[in-house]
């Protein structure tokens, strides 16, 4: 008797951890598309992101990472969370999936940078890149800073990278950067195992909350002439 009551106390307890946590991913994820949406607007408005804005519409797809953290003493790196977003048939915008971008330095620095980054996806590699579970940026796909890089390899680039820092805005290398998919918040925002494929191309998961984000991305590209 008081072992079957303790084993349902046990999955009982089971239960309400593994809800917690999805309430805690759930409202991450929110946060997290939210200040995405914060960050495409001020990247918008910013008079010196002209060539960002123009070429906008000639994007397949975006990436948006509000908060990239580098820094440290002696072993250096960078990471963050972001989120995508794939443009489909008639122009119409895709719900974000969600990505990890880290990468690691060994060397002296000092002090902690903190940095929006925005990716524009120009070409069908760069979004089929984007759909495997871990990538590397200039290995797997090319990638350029613009609008520092908005001459002859930008061009050719998968990927153009665009960053504000500390309110300066430009281009940012990133080569060498690692991007992984959440499959943890993809789930939880979604509620169902969903694949960034069945969100960014399929259109088989939807989610209410990301429209403003989707309307920010859509109306940039409209501005831009696409």
């Amino acid at each position: 008797m008081h072992k079957h009551v303790l084993l349902s106390l046990l999955f009982i307890g089971i239960l309400l951890i593994s809800s917690s946590q999805v309430t805690a991913n759930e409202a991450t994820a929110e946060a997290l598309v939210d200040a995405a949406t914060t960050s495409v607007n001020t990247f918008t408005i910013d008079p010196d992101m002209k060539w960002f804005r123009d070429n906008m519409s000639n994007a397949k797809g975006v990436l948006v990472v509000p908060q990239l953290v580098k820094g440290g003493f002696i072993f250096g790196g960078s990471g963050g969370s972001g989120v995508l977003l794939v443009k489909g048939g008639g122009n119409i915008w895709s719900d974000p999936a969600f990505y990890t971008m880290g990468s690691g330095t060994v060397g002296f620095q000092i002090g902690v940078e903190v940095s929006e980054i925005i990716l524009m996806v120009m070409t069908d590699r760069g979004v089929d890149a984007l759909l495997t579970s871990s990538f590397k940026l200039g290995g797997d796909v090319s990638i350029a800073a613009g609008p520092i890089g908005a001459g002859a390899k930008a061009q050719t680039a998968d990927i153009l990278a665009f960053s504000r820092t500390k309110g300066i805005y430009g281009g940012v290398n990133i080569e060498g950067a690692v991007l992984k998919i959440r499959n943890d918040w993809n789930h939880d925002y979604y509620g169902s195992e969903t694949a960034p494929r069945k969100i960014l191309i399929e259109r088989k998961a939807t989610n209410s909350h990301a429209d403003n984000l989707r309307n920010a991305v859509a109306n940039l590209a409209i501005r831009s002439g696409g």
